[in-house]
């Protein structure tokens, strides 16, 4: 809408009217059907009603912009009386004669008088609204953007703001409908004024809470401002937007001076493609407007505008020269631009001290960052200055890095910041940690975790002092009398008097350090074992003066040490139990079965046997072996292994050795004796399992019957050859209730040599069976000795078994 000039005070509407001509008929209102447009107004009371209230609108709106138009007009001949050193009179006169000259109209030129003189921002994006216009015939852009910014500070209220910036500047590039929100100093947006927008609408959205993500907060955190091209794309919540859901949006902060008050938001009904530099300068500008009612009136969540009251910077002074620590007031450095380039420091408290050493008279009155270049560097400290002036928001950090503001060296200091904008300046304090407090604070927490109380007793006065934990480890409270050194045994346990008086002797008569441990008796009936720590402190003369020193609880250690006092008891008579039972096992075995057998008096046979037990005592098992002539003149010849060690496996391997010798004056074959071994081995001594194999042997016809429970076959040596025997089916002792044993016989013949072992002899860990049989096999074949004596001993010596477990051999030799 172009306000009309002063000569045409009712001129209204979108077509430019000559000058002079007649008043044009005021625009048809929106929603108002075209049909309509014209007609007799109905002779009804209604009807008669409707055309009243239209033509009081049009009155209105003709009002309104004669006033604007009325107030550019003004302002330009204030500008003229200035320039042509004329009066008011004249300055009018010399406007219309201007206008009529251009042919333009008196607000038109108007306008341009003011944009020539001001050349401010205003000025500078006529250009992009002119382009931007769409409109071929209407009011001039110029005079469009100057009434918005004549509506917007002449406004007293941000909701007429919002009323002008729609109709008179935004209305011509698309948009439907703007709102205007005010940030908080926690954050918050609040929406100071809306058009276009439903009242119920602007009721939901009258208040936005800190950290929401909304279209408006974007654009108060992007500071260039927030285009969107479809509010649908990005599912950010918003004003209007269930009525325009994939219409662009524009965000821009609005600010002066480095200081964003608020967020301009723009609502389009449709997607809005990428917008040339030239309107975004426009709507820059247009947020600039909005700044300036902002920064003027305060909007409070939930009640109208009011009148923003500023502290006095005097005032912010005296609060920071009543502060304890270092405070300086910064208020804000602009350009020729008006952009924030820096800030001055207005005030230094009495707490401040410059690490340069210059006087607070010197600081006063520089710039932030040619006195301290170093705020600009890694702790980003001009940055935080900067953006708590921009929002509001205050910042506080706990131990940043403090560069170059604090009188120490190296110039940087771990400290507690706190930064706050009040009105117009930026009050910026901090607390350097203190090096001191805090050791005594890891002193003090040392102390609680270790259990430690600390004393001080001058001997003069009497007057002693004891920290907070050493009352709690006399079980007293804080306000209690401490107790004397004199009077330590009348607190502790009988039968630690005698110790309390040699430290107290050491200390006091023999002025030297000392240390004892006592049982503290506390008033509450519980016992604590302590442990106390003194020193003397003697004068420039070399007498007592006082005595310091510690207590500490070491009753949590000293239980500890009782705990493992009984535990290395309980452990040695355990070790003690082990190896007189392992001892008891060994001398069993030995006395059953010793290394060596007296040799048996068979003709044209030798029978030899070794027996070697485990390297450790606690392997003893269950290996036997038994060589013996029957009453038949058999020979019976037998080795087993009993699973398991110690004394359990040794007393097994005893009943089935007897048992077996028992069976065999039976004159049963070797299968049979295994098979009555086996009903011994699984009912008669608590299902034990164990391995043998069983051989009789008969001189007369030089043959041997054997047969094996699981046990490795024997290894036949005959000429310079080495075999083991040929398998016959046999299942360990004990596994079943009833088993059969196959049998097989051999010829033997003059010469041959039948070794019979347990696996003690050749089993490893780290290879199989059947590789350490045939390691056996090779040791055999080499050179046979002279005597089986000789030929066993061999065997054994270069055995390779490295289990440690006891070992049996026999060896029977044919000639």
């Amino acid at each position: 809408m172009r306000p009309p000039s002063s000569e045409h005070p009712h001129e209204h509407g979108d077509a430019e009217a000559p000058h002079g001509s007649a008043t044009p008929a005021p625009p048809r209102p929106e929603g108002r059907p075209a049909d309509t447009e014209g007609a007799v107004p109905s002779a009804s009371p209604v009807g008669r009603l409707a055309a009243t209230v239209e033509r009081l609108r049009s009155e209105v709106r003709a009002a309104q912009a004669e006033a604007e138009g009325r107030a550019l007009i003004e302002l330009a001949k204030g500008i003229l009386v200035e320039r042509l050193q004329c009066g008011p009179a004249q300055a009018s006169r010399q406007l219309v004669e201007l206008a009529e000259q251009a042919k333009v109209t008196p607000l038109e030129l108007a306008v341009e008088v003011i944009n020539q003189s001001a050349r401010d921002r205003m000025s500078e994006v006529t250009d992009a609204f002119l382009a931007a216009t769409s409109e071929p015939e209407g009011d001039s852009p110029a005079v469009r953007l100057r009434a918005a910014e004549s509506g917007a500070l002449a406004a007293n209220d941000t909701q007429a703001v919002a009323d002008s910036l729609l109709q008179q500047a935004l209305q011509p590039l698309g948009a439907v409908a703007v709102a205007i929100w005010a940030a908080g100093p926690d954050g918050s947006l609040t929406l100071a004024g809306s058009a276009g927008f439903s009242p119920a609408e602007a009721a939901r959205w009258r208040y936005v809470p800190p950290d929401v993500a909304t279209v408006a907060r974007r654009g108060l955190t992007e500071r260039s401002g927030h285009w969107i091209t479809s509010l649908a794309k990005t599912g950010l919540p918003s004003i209007g937007r269930h009525h325009h859901p994939d219409g662009g949006r524009a965000a821009l902060p609005a600010g002066t001076g480095g200081r964003v008050h608020g967020v301009l938001e723009i609502a389009w009904p449709t997607p809005l493609a990428p917008q040339p530099q030239r309107i975004v300068r426009q709507v820059e500008a247009l947020a600039e407007l909005c700044a300036h009612t902002l920064e003027t009136y305060t909007v409070i969540h939930g009640s109208a505008p009011e009148p923003r009251v500023l502290p006095d910077a005097a005032e912010l002074m005296d609060l920071a020269d009543g502060l304890h620590d270092p405070a300086l007031v910064l208020v804000p450095h602009l350009d020729s631009s008006g952009h924030l380039v820096d800030f001055r420091i207005q005030h230094a408290n009495s707490r401040f001290l410059d690490p340069a050493g210059r006087p607070r008279a010197v600081v006063n009155g520089a710039l932030l960052l040619e006195a301290y270049p170093m705020a600009a560097g890694e702790s980003e400290l001009f940055q935080r200055v900067e953006r708590v002036y921009a929002t509001g928001e205050a910042f506080r950090a706990h131990r940043m890095n403090l560069t170059a503001l604090v009188d120490q060296v190296p110039l940087s200091a771990v400290a507690d910041i706190s930064v706050s904008r009040h009105g117009s300046a930026v009050l910026l304090l901090w607390r350097i940690e203190d090096e001191t407090a805090r050791l005594a604070s890891l002193l003090q927490h040392a102390q609680r975790l270790g259990r430690i109380g600390g004393f001080e007793e001058i001997l003069l006065t009497g007057e002693i002092t004891w920290n907070g934990q050493l009352f709690d480890l006399y079980g007293l409270s804080s306000s209690s009398t401490p107790v004397p050194l004199e009077e330590l045994a009348a607190h502790a346990h009988p039968d630690d008097t005698a110790a309390i008086r040699r430290f107290l002797r050491a200390l006091l008569h023999g002025r030297r350090s000392a240390s004892t441990a006592f049982r503290l008796q506390r008033p509450d009936g519980v016992t604590r074992h302590i442990r106390v720590v003194a020193e003397p402190v003697l004068d420039t003369e070399g007498r007592l003066f006082a005595v310091r020193g510690a207590y500490q609880d070491i009753s949590a250690q000293h239980w500890t040490e009782v705990a493992l006092a009984a535990t290395r008891d309980q452990l040695a008579h355990s070790e003690q139990q082990a190896s007189e039972r392992d001892r008891l096992t060994l001398q069993l075995q030995h006395a059953i079965m010793p290394p060596t057998q007296t040799p048996l008096q068979v003709p044209d046979l030798q029978v030899a046997v070794r027996y070697r037990p485990a390297e450790t005592e606690q392997l003893v098992g269950g290996d036997w072996y038994d060589a013996v002539v029957l009453p038949s003149g058999m020979v019976l010849v037998c080795v087993g292994d009993v699973a398991g060690h110690g004394i359990g496996a040794a007393t097994s391997m005893v009943v089935l050795r007897n048992a077996l010798r028992g069976l065999a004056v039976t004159g049963a074959g070797p299968g049979q004796l295994l098979s009555w071994l086996n009903i011994v081995a699984h009912h008669l001594t608590g299902a034990v399992t164990a391995t043998a194999i069983c051989g009789l042997y008969d001189p007369s016809r030089h043959t041997l019957r054997w047969a094996r429970a699981g046990h490795l076959p024997p290894v036949l040596m005959r000429a310079a050859e080495a075999a083991p025997l040929p398998l016959v089916k046999g299942m360990l002792l004990g596994a079943v209730p009833e088993a059969v044993y196959e049998e097989t016989e051999l010829q033997l013949e003059a010469g041959d040599t039948l070794l019979m072992y347990t696996d003690g002899l050749i089993e490893r860990r780290d290879r199989s069976m059947e590789e350490s049989l045939r390691h056996l096999l090779t040791t055999a074949r080499t050179v046979v000795p002279r005597t089986l004596d000789q030929q066993l001993d061999r065997l054994l010596t270069y055995s390779r078994s490295d289990t440690d477990d006891d070992t049996c051999l026999v060896g029977i030799r044919v000639g």
